[in-house]
């Protein structure tokens, strides 16, 4: 039980880092230059803790680094900018927070992890939690930015899954690091080859890439990443949904934004959906330590 609480509250900081990229980005960093900002914010995560770790790949981690970081940071961090700049942010948000029941459908066909039905049944009630917190008017919603949005969150739901069937003991800070150096690599090439050019350097500016950099990449892959290793990709998933209310959050703190009515019913839903999957999981760890301790206390009868 200790264990579980643990492990998520470490899992919690990447999505609650994610989510205040929102307010960065918009408020800090360039917003014309997606390849060069995605390579500028995974390369020197990837540099930070490969320097941490000391290890380079060996055998089969140099193609699974490949793949996974263009799953989890080159394609993900390019589809969501697109995203963002052809959706309205409520609409981007909205569906990838889908992720959680795509993560859990995944983790089902890949690692045969049989979904609990209470991982379903939050996933669907934080996703509509979501709805009611960010939906707003979606007449004039672009197919393409739906389809870039949608192309981000299965991107990143195949990868976190990949990276979790292909765990095999290796460090997890060098594993990390590995995928933010490829996928950072790939976004620098492409930079380089559109011509996408170089942000302005001023004191903002490198306040927020080192903020998006060591804190919303480096710290938060790393524990998202050592969530999938220690809990159920379901469980995972729903904590996953901590990243569009924290967005919602900081609007409110740093935008002024005002809740509605609405916005707090959806702000419970979300809560109630990643309180579900947390109590399936707490009641599974009960059992089983009921099932352990029963034969010791057969044989202490028995003595």
């Amino acid at each position: 039980m200790e264990d579980t609480s643990r492990w998520s509250l470490v899992t919690a900081v990447a999505p609650v880092a994610w989510g205040s990229t929102y307010v960065v980005t918009h408020h800090v960093l360039p917003a014309d230059q997606p390849l060069t900002g995605a390579a500028l914010r995974a390369l020197p995560a990837g540099l930070l803790l490969l320097a941490l770790a000391r290890r380079l790949p060996r055998g089969a981690w140099w193609w699974r680094s490949a793949v996974l970081g263009v799953l989890d940071v080159g394609l993900f961090f390019l589809l969501v900018y697109q995203s963002a700049q052809l959706l309205p942010s409520a609409i981007a948000a909205t569906v990838m927070a889908t992720s959680p029941v795509a993560l859990t459908l995944l983790a089902w066909a890949l690692l045969g992890q049989h979904p609990a039905p209470a991982h379903l049944v939050g996933g669907v009630v934080g996703v509509l939690g979501v709805g009611l917190l960010l939906l707003g008017d979606a007449a004039g919603v672009d197919p393409l930015g739906v389809a870039c949005a949608v192309a981000a969150m299965v991107s990143s739901s195949v990868g976190f899954v990949l990276a979790r069937r292909w765990s095999d003991g290796t460090d997890l800070v060098a594993t990390t690091s590995w995928q933010l150096l490829a996928g950072g690599a790939a976004l620098a090439v492409g930079a380089w080859v559109t011509g996408d050019g170089w942000p302005p350097v001023d004191v903002p500016t490198l306040l927020g890439f080192g903020y998006v950099t060591v804190v919303a990449t480096a710290l938060a892959f790393v524990c998202w990443f050592a969530g999938l290793a220690h809990l159920p990709t379901g469980t995972v998933g729903l904590v996953g949904l901590l990243n569009p209310l924290t967005g919602v959050a900081l609007g409110c703190l740093v935008v002024g934004e005002v809740l509605g009515l609405r916005q707090w019913a959806g702000l419970a839903l979300v809560l109630a959906g990643i309180g579900l999957g947390q109590h399936q999981r707490s009641v599974r760890a009960r059992r089983g330590s009921s099932r352990s301790s029963t034969p010791a206390r057969s044989a202490g009868r028995a003595g």
